[in-house]
């Protein structure tokens, strides 16, 4: 090649880009913090579970021998503990009495007390989701979905969430949403929750409203079996729980009120789900749906308070059982762009969208004919 020839050449290779040494260093700055922010998660998980946030809340600055002995753990481990929750900036050390201090302010989002904002109990999903991560993974390389009964721990963890968002709310914030119900209830009226998981909002509907028929439907064997054996329990003869996919429910106009508490975005076959409640539904009656709030498209969840979370929770779950049964994979983030358009679809033309303080996490749709 010429000297002409390859000086042409070379004017016509693309230009390298520039890398932008200050945006590297954020970047970089980014990805420490998001290493320091999962294993502290996993730490803050280990520490409701073992009962040491709640331990320490009532404590005084106290050594790692005298936390250990009141939680009656094993010191080493609770020491090793207590340094990822010091340098988290979890709880605070003092260097010359060697001495841990749960703040108050910190313990109101850790310890049951602080329900509904136990952000605690929320941590316990990485664990559980990170236990199927190479299922995840070959379903990434092949396709398909990993199914519910992967998942150890699930239904216990997401019983305890639900307790959170919706069954501390559901009489005294969530019913109320929909107008004159509870009037309706406490004369007695036919209920169903689809998606039902462990029967927590059946349970405690049922005791508040003895008058009221509730019945609950859901996939999961275990979910069911906990959710009547907290029924017997409670002895409420009007919650009656039958494992059923609810992508077959056929029944016509009898029920004046169908609830689904964050379960329509896991179904295998979503449309079908919400058609079918549309039929069993009385001309009069309402549907109450709450699900993941966000929007149908990403650009709109980049201001999200837990867009990365939630689209983890539907890639690491929601999306993959639904695929697990050949289903669509709509996914926890389906929107609620989406959400309005399946109903809309499914006959249903007055959707009310409710916001409640207590939680962030989801919306409530108020859904008629």
């Amino acid at each position: 090649m010429t000297s002409a020839a390859a000086k042409s050449h070379e004017l016509q290779q693309p230009s390298q880009p520039t890398l932008d040494q200050k945006k590297a260093e954020v970047f970089a700055q980014k990805m420490a913090s998001v290493l320091n922010s999962a294993g502290l998660a996993l730490m803050v998980s280990i520490g409701h579970r073992t009962g040491l946030f709640e331990v320490m809340s009532k404590m005084p600055p106290s050594s790692s021998i005298e936390i250990a002995r009141s939680a009656t753990l094993n010191e080493r481990y609770v020491r090793e503990w207590l340094g990822a929750m010091v340098t988290g900036g979890i709880v605070e050390f003092g260097p010359v009495t060697q001495a841990y201090r749960l703040p108050q302010e910190h313990s109101a989002f850790l310890t049951p007390a602080a329900s509904p904002n136990n952000l605690a109990v929320t941590t316990q999903f990485i664990s559980v989701l990170g236990a199927v991560e190479d299922r995840v993974i070959d379903c990434f390389r092949h396709g398909g979905g990993v199914p519910y009964s992967a998942y150890n721990r699930f239904h216990e963890v997401m019983a305890e969430e639900s307790d959170q968002t919706t069954g501390e709310a559901l009489l005294d914030a969530i019913l109320p949403i929909v107008p004159a119900l509870e009037e309706r209830m406490r004369a007695g009226i036919s209920v169903l929750d689809v998606g039902c998981g462990s029967g927590r909002a059946i349970n405690l509907m049922a005791q508040a409203f003895p008058a009221c028929r509730f019945t609950g439907y859901d996939f999961s064997v275990e979910g069911v079996a906990n959710a009547k054996k907290e029924a017997a329990t409670k002895k409420l003869d009007n919650a009656h729980f039958e494992v059923k996919d609810v992508a077959s429910l056929d029944q016509q106009q009898e029920y004046d009120l169908i609830t689904a508490f964050d379960a329509i975005h896991d179904q295998a076959r979503p449309a079908e789900v919400i058609q079918g409640i549309a039929n069993a539904l009385k001309p009069d009656g309402v549907f109450l749906m709450q699900d993941i709030a966000g929007s149908s498209f990403v650009e709109k969840n980049l201001a999200h308070p837990l867009g990365p979370f939630c689209y983890t929770i539907s890639c690491m779950h929601c999306m993959t059982v639904s695929l697990a049964q050949g289903g669509d994979g709509l996914g926890a983030m389906w929107g609620e762009e989406k959400a309005r358009a399946m109903l809309r679809d499914a006959g249903f033309k007055h959707v009310q969208v409710t916001c409640l303080p207590h939680d962030i996490l989801n919306i409530y749709y108020v859904v008629t004919r």
